[in-house]
């Protein structure tokens, strides 16, 4: 992941470079360039909180992941309790086996629910992400065109 921000970060300086030289060598429409700039600094900023979203949501999947871990190990030792419950023939300590393994088992269920919505919640925001960053290269292009246009006046 750090890769991927570190070439989205120089990308984003170097649009805003280019931006900035684009402004200042040449006398374009204010409006157009005003415009084209709002747009881009909108998309940066979203494309930002995008990122900070994406890295939330990969935090609640790694520790849903460890709950549903630690639940699995519940229910294979509700298992064996009961199991040894079983064999010694105590009727209260079946029962009681049986209850911890329910609840284990209702634990892991919502657990494992949690942790398909954060994946979905996952994929949502990198599709938002992704649509962002179109966004931002095509108010690059379209500012790169305002300046071109300006300058053949």
């Amino acid at each position: 992941m750090n890769r991927h921000s570190g070439w989205l970060v120089r990308a984003l300086a170097v649009a805003a470079t280019g931006a900035t030289v684009g402004l200042l060598s040449t006398t374009v429409s204010a409006q157009e360039v005003r415009s084209d700039v709002r747009d881009l600094r909108q998309d940066r900023g979203e494309i930002r909180q995008d990122s900070r979203e994406i890295h939330g949501d990969r935090r609640e999947l790694r520790g849903d992941t460890r709950e549903i871990h630690g639940d699995r190990s519940e229910v294979r030792g509700d298992r064996q309790e009961l199991r040894d419950a079983y064999k010694s023939g105590y009727r209260q300590g079946v029962k009681d086996a049986r209850q911890d393994l329910r609840g284990d088992r209702r634990d892991l269920r919502g657990d494992l629910k949690d942790r398909r919505q954060d994946g979905r919640d996952l994929r949502q925001d990198k599709r938002d992400r992704r649509q962002d960053v179109r966004d931002l290269r095509h108010g690059r292009r379209d500012l790169g065109r305002d300046v071109a246009e300006r300058r053949s006046r």
